[in-house]
Formats: C-alpha cells, structure tokens, sequence
C-alpha cells in the first residue's frame, strides 16, 4: 500500500488552502458588520449579482473574476442608494438583488458560447483546482484591502451599523459608510467565489458570526471568534473536499453549521453553569411537582 500523498505537494492545493484562509478571514470580518445591521442575506443577493457579472465575462471572453467584481459593486451601490431613498425598505431591496441578479446571469449565459460550460459550476460552488495564479493574486489583494479597511473605520461602521440616528448625531458620515459597507460585501462575494462559490459564499459571511455570538459577548470578542470559525471551516472544508473529491463550498458550509451546533451547545451548558441553574430536564419536573403535590 503506497504512502499517502501530501495535498500540499500540489500546486493548486497550495493557492486553495492560501486563498480559503483569506476568505475565511475576510468574509466573517465583513459579515459581522452585515449581521449588526439584521442584513445578514444581502450576501445572498449580491452572489447572485455577481453571477450576472461572471455570465457577462464568458459572453465578452474576459476574466469572469474582474467583470464580477465590477458588476457586483455596481449592484451593490446602486441598491444601497435605492434604499438611502426611503421608498424602498431594506427586504425589498434585498428581493431587487436576487431576483435581478440571477435573471440577469441565466440570460447572459444562454446568449454566451460558453454558456453551457461546465467551468460555471466552479463559480457556484467553488473548486479546488479553479484557483488560478491570478485568481489567488486578485483574492489576495481584495482581501488584505478589505481587512486593512476594516482595522481603519471599523468602530465606525460599528457605530452605524448599530444605531444609525446616534451615528448621525456623532457627525459621521452615515450614507458615505453605508455605501463603503455595501461595496465592502460586495467584493467579499467575488474574493470567496472562486473557493465558496458563489452560491454558498454568504453562509461563511453570516455562520461563523452566529457561531461566535453563541460564545461571547461584545463585539471585538465576536469578530475575533468568528475569524477562528471561520478560517477553521474554510481550510478545513478545503482540505477535507481534497480526499472526498467534492466541491469545496458545500463542505465548508457543513463544517460551519456544525461549528454553530457545537457552540450553541456548549454555550447553552456553560450559561447555565454560570447561573447555576437546574441541569436539562429539570425545569419539566420542577413543573410537575406542583401537581404532584396537589394530587397527594
């Protein structure tokens, strides 16, 4: 029986496991701010928009990756404006998004030669071996851009995110940060594409946060648990989808839902050991015992 061989000798292993960290870092950074903000499935919507970029890339013979980052920021903003107006509430615009963007994809893919491409599916669900040199150069940039804006305004966007009214009284420039944040979602969609998937790549936005509220509290506690969540899930699920030869999205997804049980579990027993509290099961027979008494 021959030795195993080590996914890191590959060169495309390499770009998928360095482009799955950034992802894992950048798509938790962002979602934190989107879950503050109860816009947890705008990532959703922006994936779909981003699908009409890429269907726009094969239709022209471009770089699917560059034709998506362009279009879905462009989505991105004009949405973001549309619900600055207050004519259209933020479910709504949410609804333009995925309904517009997915309509926007199928059309340009039938009318593109490619259209039937089985390389499109690397763009829904990630790949392993879709990771070019050049996409893992372009995710690399995006995504340190992304952190380095976030370690800069990021109590900012926290402040608006959190309470808009009080972030206008402060002087912050409300509308301005809203935009960046919309741009900033954006761009995550299309630097996790190429290993999430774009179909999948909003889960890694929201997961890994849900995960970390069910642990700790404050918000720098948070962001730091969900980068752990989720880096864990994305390497993990690229590393795992290597010997199950399956797309990687799909798995990185599953590891984080499960990383989300695990926490809701643990933080329900150590909640309960911090009140003291009674074990599961007793509050049913606290519940009986008046009864019971009364039957006696």
């Amino acid at each position: 029986m021959g030795a195993a061989v080590n996914p890191l000798s590959f060169q495309f292993m390499q770009l998928a496991l360095v482009s799955a960290l950034l992802v894992g870092l950048a798509a938790p950074a962002v979602g934190v701010f989107l879950v503050q903000r109860r816009l947890a499935l705008m990532g959703d919507g922006l994936g779909h928009i981003a699908l009409t970029g890429v269907a726009l890339g094969f239709l022209l013979g471009t770089a699917p990756v560059l034709t998506a980052v362009v279009v879905a920021v462009l989505g991105a903003v004009v949405i973001e404006l549309v619900r600055q107006q207050g004519r259209t509430s933020g479910d709504v615009a949410l609804a333009l998004m995925f309904y517009g963007g997915i309509a926007g994809g199928v059309l340009l893919i039938s009318l593109s030669s490619d259209g039937s491409n089985a390389n499109l599916l690397s763009y829904l669900f990630g790949s392993l071996t879709a990771v070019s040199p050049t996409d893992a150069v372009v995710i690399a940039v995006l995504a340190v851009g992304l952190l380095v804006v976030l370690a800069v305004v990021g109590r900012q966007l926290f402040a608006v995110c959190h309470d808009e009214d009080h972030a206008k009284v402060m002087g912050l420039p409300v509308r301005t940060l809203n935009l960046l944040l919309a741009v900033m979602a954006a761009l995550t969609v299309t630097v996790g594409m190429r290993v999430v998937g774009l179909l999948l790549v909003s889960a890694l936005m929201v997961v890994p946060v849900a995960t970390a509220q069910q642990l700790v509290r404050g918000f720098a506690a948070t962001v730091a648990v969900s980068l752990v969540a989720g880096v864990l899930a994305a390497v993990g699920g690229v590393l795992g989808s290597y010997y199950a030869d399956t797309p990687p999205g799909a798995l990185i997804v599953v590891l984080a839902l499960a990383g989300f049980a695990l926490a809701t579990l643990v933080g329900a027993v150590v909640r309960r050991n911090r009140a003291g509290g009674p074990a599961p099961g007793d509050d049913d027979a606290r519940a009986r015992r008046p009864e019971e008494a009364t039957t006696r």
